[in-house]
């Protein structure tokens, strides 16, 4: 029996106000069989620093995140916080 664990980003998603939404699978295989599964899901915001980030999802943060998806995005936080 040999037991091996394989983790990949599975998922990333692309909200509308430019969050990007993130999943890993983990899997844990026996002899080359899935044996068990798990998910690990994270977010990031617009402008985020993006360090230790998976180069697959900085490379679809970079192109989510134009100028004008971040100051949109900071526009909503400020009329947020200011409305709350």
């Amino acid at each position: 029996m040999s037991l091996t664990k394989q983790t990949s980003i599975d998922r990333i998603e692309v909200l509308e106000n430019g969050i990007i939404q993130v999943r890993e699978i983990s899997r844990i295989m026996e002899n080359g069989k899935e044996f068990s599964s798990s998910y690990a899901r994270w977010t990031l915001s617009p402008g985020q620093d993006l360090t230790g980030q998976p180069a697959n999802v900085v490379a679809i943060c970079n192109a989510a995140w134009t100028d004008e998806v971040i100051a949109a995005y900071q526009a909503q936080l400020t009329q947020q916080t200011q409305g709350a």
